[in-house]
C-alpha cells in the first residue's frame, strides 16, 4: 500500500499562509467580486480611456468555459466563472493574465427548460469574499467553496421545482459574515441568511415569492439593511435578524411585467425601476424600529425590463425594453435624453429588447448588449454622444463585461475572452 508522501512542515506552514493570506487580503479598487462589481453599482475603477478609440481590441486570450449569462468574479488576479458544461454547473478559476485554470468544483444539475432552454447555463453572478466563492444554480443550488482552492465547503440543493418561471437569476450577496440568498419561486419564495463558514441557516423572511433581481445593502440612521425586489414587492429587511423593516408592493404589469432590475442604492436614496412603471426615487430614515422612505419622484417616461441603471454625478442612465439608451436627472427625475441603441436586441440585434448592462468607467460609459458590440459614450445631461462601437463576440452577450486597468474580460455564449485597450 502506498502512502501519500510527508509533506514537510516548512511546506505545510507556507500553505497555511498562503491561506490565511487570501481569508484576510483586502478587495482591491479594480476587482470586481460580485453581480454589478466591487460596490453592486457597475462602478469600474482605474481605468484610463484613450484619446482615440481604436476600432477594435487586442485579444490577448479567449477560453470556452460553457453556456451561461453569469457574470465572472474578478478578485486580484484569479476569475471565477460560474457555467454550464453538459449536465453539470461548474464554477472555474482562472489566472486573469493567462486565462489558464487553477481548479474547478461541479456537480450534476439540469438546465433551465421550457421557454428559458435557450439559457439553460447559470445566470446569477459569484461573490466571492472572506475567502470564499457562492454560486447559486438555475435550479435554486447554492453552494460555498474555498476560493483558494476550490473545495467545497456547504452546498444546499433547490426544491424540486421551485423556481421563478424563467429559473433562478438572482445573485447572491456576501455581508458581515453572511450569505443572502433569493431562493424559491412566485409561490414560494424566501430571502435567507446563512453563517457564511457553516451554511447554518440564521435567518429566513418568506413574505413573498421570488423574482429575478438581485438584494442590495443600503444603511439608513445606522441600520443595515438588505433591499430586495420580491414577486410583487420591494422590501428592506435588516441585516442582523431579516426582520422586515420596510415593504411597499411593487407588482408587474402584463405579460413581461415581473421584477428583474436591481434597486440602486445612493447613501439612504434608493431608485428602482420595473417593466411598465417606470423609474422611482425614495428616501429612507430611522424611525422607531423601521424605516420610513418618503418619495422624492416618479418618472413615468422611462421604463427597464432586464437593464439595471447605473447612477453617475447625480445623473441614471440606463436602456428602455424599447432598446433606447436614456439619462434620467437623479435629483428631479426629469428626463435628459434618450437616443435608440441600434443593434441591441436579444440576439445579435434580433427579437426581444431591453437585455444590456451599463458601466461607470470614469470618463466614459461603457454598454453592452446581447448584439456583443461594446458602446462607448460620453456621460452628459445634454445629449448622447457615442464615442465608439467595438464588436467583443461572435456570439450573444448578457453577461456584464468586466473592467480592470486596460482590461476587459467577455462573457459570451460559452467562452471568455481578455481584451485590452491600447
Amino acid at each position: 500500500m502506498k502512502h501519500p508522501p510527508k509533506i514537510s512542515s516548512s511546506a505545510a506552514l507556507l500553505q497555511i499562509a498562503i491561506s490565511l493570506w487570501f481569508v484576510s487580503a483586502p478587495l482591491q479598487a479594480g476587482d470586481w467580486p460580485q453581480w454589478r462589481g466591487l460596490n453592486r453599482d457597475a462602478k469600474a475603477t482605474g481605468f484610463d480611456a484613450p484619446k482615440t478609440w481604436p476600432k477594435e481590441l487586442a485579444q490577448k486570450w479567449k477560453v470556452t468555459v460553457g453556456l451561461g449569462d453569469a457574470t465572472p468574479a474578478l478578485v486580484g488576479d484569479k476569475l471565477y466563472v460560474f457555467a454550464r458544461q453538459e449536465g453539470d454547473e461548474v464554477i472555474l478559476c482562472l489566472d486573469a493574465t493567462t486565462g489558464k485554470s487553477l481548479w474547478q468544483e461541479k456537480y450534476e444539475a439540469q438546465g433551465a427548460t421550457g421557454p428559458a432552454s435557450g439559457h439553460s447555463g447559470p445566470r446569477s453572478s459569484p461573490a466571492v469574499a472572506e475567502g470564499k466563492v457562492v454560486t447559486l444554480g438555475v435550479r435554486g443550488t447554492l453552494a460555498c467553496l474555498d476560493a483558494a482552492t476550490g473545495k467545497k465547503l456547504w452546498r444546499k440543493e433547490g426544491a424540486p421545482s421551485d423556481w421563478p418561471q424563467f429559473f433562478t437569476s438572482s445573485s447572491p450577496l456576501i455581508v458581515d459574515g453572511l450569505c443572502v440568498a433569493q431562493l424559491g419561486g412566485p409561490g414560494s419564495g424566501a430571502i435567507v441568511g446563512y453563517d457564511l463558514a457553516t451554511g447554518n441557516e440564521k435567518w429566513k423572511w418568506n413574505g413573498d415569492g421570488t423574482a429575478y433581481s438581485s438584494p442590495v445593502l443600503l444603511t439608513a440612521g445606522g441600520v443595515k439593511a438588505i433591499v430586495a425586489e420580491t414577486d410583487k414587492n420591494i422590501v428592506a429587511i435588516g441585516v442582523a435578524d431579516g426582520k422586515t423593516l420596510w415593504q411597499t408592493p411593487y407588482a408587474g404589469r402584463g405579460m413581461g411585467g415581473y421584477n428583474a432590475a436591481t434597486p440602486i442604492v445612493d447613501g439612504q436614496t434608493l431608485f428602482y425601476c420595473g417593466s411598465g412603471r417606470g423609474t422611482k426615487s425614495v428616501k429612507f430614515e430611522k424611525r422607531g424600529d423601521a424605516l420610513a422612505a418618503s418619495e422624492l419622484w416618479t418618472n413615468v417616461e422611462k421604463s427597464v425590463q432586464f437593464n439595471t441603471p447605473v447612477l453617475k454625478n447625480g445623473l441614471l442612465y440606463g436602456l428602455t425594453q424599447g432598446n433606447e439608451l436614456f439619462c434620467i436627472n437623479a435629483q428631479n427625475g426629469q428626463t435628459a435624453w434618450s437616443a435608440p441603441a441600434a443593434g441591441a436586441g436579444a440576439e445579435g440585434g434580433r427579437g426581444r429588447g431591453g437585455f444590456g448592462s451599463i458601466v461607470d468607467a470614469g470618463s466614459v460609459l461603457l454598454a453592452l448588449t446581447p448584439a456583443s458590440e461594446m458602446i462607448v459614450f460620453q456621460p452628459s445631461d445634454k445629449a448622447y454622444t457615442e464615442l465608439a462601437r467595438i464588436k467583443v463576440a461572435d456570439t450573444p452577450t448578457h453577461a456584464y463585461p468586466v473592467i480592470a486597468g486596460n482590461r476587459l474580460f467577455i462573457k459570451d455564449k460559452e467562452s471568455l475572452t481578455l481584451w485590452t485597450i491600447d
